[in-house]
């Protein structure tokens, strides 16, 4: 058994400067700015949301812009293995998460549980 949720909105930036960035999405979702260096790489910015709403993080990428979700696991391959037995593909761990590629062609992440309290909305499968 194992425990997943939806628990991010990914914004793949591919221009550099991650800070101009922030500002314009904090501005256009009407959420102030947490951080815009989250891990210190100079790779993440996040901005502020409730307990109860997705994460908005920003991340730097050499790829085309585009967006992404993130659904967080207490079991990554467990979570992985799941998705693939509905048709998804892995395409590669990175880091420290699966990247992922529905049926539909979209990639997503499955990352690991992300705050101490696993929050609202938590499914959990057998």
């Amino acid at each position: 058994m194992h425990h997943s949720r939806l628990c991010a909105l990914v914004l793949d930036c591919q221009d550099g400067d991650l800070a101009s960035a922030a500002e314009f999405w904090s501005q256009a979702l009407g959420k102030p700015i947490k951080s815009t260096d989250e891990e210190g790489d100079g790779k993440y910015a996040t901005l502020e949301t409730a307990q109860d709403e997705l994460q908005i993080l920003l991340q730097r990428v050499d790829h085309p812009s585009r967006v992404h979700l993130d659904i967080e696991a207490d079991d990554q391959d467990a979570e992985a293995d799941r998705l693939e037995k509905l048709g998804a593909k892995r395409i590669g761990f990175v880091k420290r998460w699966w990247v992922m590629e529905a049926p539909t062609g979209h990639r997503f992440c499955i990352v690991r549980k992300q705050a101490e309290e696993f929050g609202p909305h938590l499914n959990r499968w057998d």
